[in-house]
């Protein structure tokens, strides 16, 4: 979907023949979030937006309505699990896009190839404070002392649930606050008290697709114990030690005694939460906007909706996360009209960061988190302290490799039997394998 050089040259010299501003360029943006032009493709106010897709699409669409510099955002969307697959084709192909967004987790896998802008100085000169970055996300944009990204947000994993399916299995405090477990032996007894109380699945959460939210689940419970799956230099994993043998037979055994479906796939674990078939299900920042706009407009069974920290399960609180970021593939025959205005939009991004902090996903800007404006969005005070507890799987190259391994073999557990010593054994096998290989940088 991306234009050529020639056909961008046209449309500059159409715009400037036809009044158009001077030095208007059209940006292309590729991302994930999904396509929601049917509801919000008129939407030029962010404010009116809900959920991901929703705030991002309002956003392309407020900026192209209101810039100064006449500038154009065209979006192409990809699926999430062949995102990265088709930005890297990208660069054999030459329609490479002006803007892209990415995961800080996979970030030192194009940084190591060259394939991203340097962004400091264009953030210097475009009055973008990185000073105003919280540690972790400047932490994760940045690269061999070098700013690669605008740091858009930190997300994490959580506990949505429904309150009003806890209250009827004996979960609620006299206060109205839900009672979580506070180990692997109460989470199983009171999941089978809520089966037996409700007739649904304690948990709902994503089995069967590319998301691996109980690879997520997994980190967490394995930081939780003190200890990581991969070592902070990215060089070593340690997927079959005892702390990650304690964390996959626990999640083995919430499968094993029905407590989840491992039939649900990432829109089938929603629906069973939205529909008042479970009473939690894990999935993270990302969709608290959206769930709680569902509850509050009676459009679902869900009317009751509270999210929460993953609870300390294993010892200390700790939960998996990773941040969403934006940045300028290297182009070297991009205009030099084509990166202002490309760093025209990311300024505009980084200026609504608070926009997008309402999707649920935690603000990088420590001045939109101290705002009242955010203090006051709902659920906040119950995830006010994620980012103190929230870790990041150490940046490496081939991380979505590593992820897809350790996932593969996860799914292995509840799909067709495995045993968890043997599950982490194999996943052990094949992340040391593309850890050699990186290392030697083949």
């Amino acid at each position: 979907m991306h234009r050529s050089k020639a056909l961008a040259a046209l449309a500059l010299t159409t715009a400037l023949t036809t009044g158009g501003a001077a030095g208007a360029a059209e940006i292309q943006l590729m991302r994930f979030f999904g396509d929601c032009q049917n509801d919000y493709g008129s939407v030029n106010d962010a404010s009116e937006a809900n959920g991901e897709c929703g705030i991002i699409t309002a956003l392309v669409n407020e900026f192209n309505a209101t810039n100064q510099g006449g500038h154009t955002v065209t979006v192409q969307t990809a699926e999430w699990g062949a995102y990265y697959d088709l930005l890297t084709a990208t660069f054999q192909t030459g329609n490479i896009p002006d803007v892209a967004v990415m995961h800080s987790s996979v970030m030192p896998d194009f940084v190591s190839r060259d394939l991203l802008t340097p962004l400091g100085p264009l953030f210097q000169e475009a009055g973008i404070d990185t000073a105003d970055f919280v540690p972790a996300a400047l932490q994760n944009a940045s690269a061999n002392d070098e700013v690669y990204a605008l740091p858009f947000d930190l997300h994490a994993l959580l506990f949505h649930i429904n309150v009003d399916l806890m209250e009827q299995a004996g979960f609620v405090n006299e206060d109205g606050t839900v009672r979580l477990p506070t180990s692997p032996e109460e989470f199983i007894e009171m999941g089978k008290q809520f089966e037996e109380a409700t007739g649904q699945n304690f948990i709902a959460v994503e089995s069967q697709s590319a998301e691996g939210m109980m690879v997520r689940f997994f980190n967490s419970l394995v930081w939780q114990q003190g200890s990581t799956t991969l070592a902070d230099d990215g060089t070593s994993a340690n997927l079959n030690g005892p702390e990650a043998l304690a964390a996959a037979t626990f999640i083995k055994q919430i499968y094993d005694e029905g407590l989840a479906d491992p039939g649900l796939d990432y829109p089938g674990a929603e629906q069973a939460f939205l529909n008042g078939q479970a009473g939690i299900i894990i999935n993270g920042t990302w969709v608290v906007d959206s769930y709680n706009a569902q509850a509050e407009g009676g459009s679902v069974p869900l009317q009751n909706y509270v999210a929460t920290n993953v609870p300390a399960l294993m010892g200390e609180e700790a939960v998996w996360a990773d941040s969403h970021m934006w940045v300028i593939p290297r182009d070297e025959s991009r205009a030099p009209e084509e990166q202002e205005a490309a760093v025209a939009f990311l300024t505009f991004l980084n200026d609504n960061n608070f926009e997008w902090s309402r999707t649920g996903h935690l603000s990088v800007r420590q001045s939109v988190i101290d705002s009242p404006e955010f203090a006051a969005l709902p659920h906040r005070a119950n995830i006010s302290n994620t980012s103190q507890i929230a870790r990041a799987v150490p940046t490496t190259q081939n991380q979505r490799s590593i992820y897809n391994a350790i996932m593969s073999d996860f799914n292995a557990m509840w799909l067709t039997g495995a045993e968890p010593q043997a599950a982490l054994d194999s996943a052990q096998s094949q992340v040391e394998r593309i850890l050699r290989r990186a290392n030697r940088g083949g």
